[in-house]
């Protein structure tokens, strides 16, 4: 079955850089496009990345452009979130789910705060 898990998450100061991390298992990873998803406290979910998956274009939203790069391995199942300059605004649960947003990890903490 289609699986998503999510790791590396925790706690950085402002300004800090943290680097998020999603095993995909149960589906066809190398044609699949994926998206991170966070859900700030209180908040809606905000989609913070897109790859796609042939030639790994990137999509992100003004809120998170020029701090945060996703990338992926077809090779390992795996997409990444490198997180930097984070700011408090930031602090959310982030998800990495497939297109179709049919299938979703179980999120993974991220808190910045001085």
């Amino acid at each position: 079955q289609v699986q998503l898990v999510e790791s590396g998450g925790g706690f950085t100061q402002p300004g800090g850089s943290l680097r998020l991390s999603c095993a995909a298992s149960g589906f066809t990873f190398s044609s699949t496009i994926m998206f991170w998803v966070r859900q700030a406290p209180g908040k809606g979910l905000e989609c913070v990345s897109r790859i796609n998956s042939i030639d790994g274009t990137t999509v992100y939203p003004d809120s998170v452009k020029g701090r945060f790069t996703v990338s992926r391995d077809n090779t390992k199942n795996m997409i990444y979130l490198q997180m930097n300059s984070l700011k408090p605004e930031d602090t959310a649960v982030y998800y990495c789910t497939k297109g179709g947003f049919d299938y979703w990890g179980q999120g993974t903490q991220v808190t910045v705060s001085s």
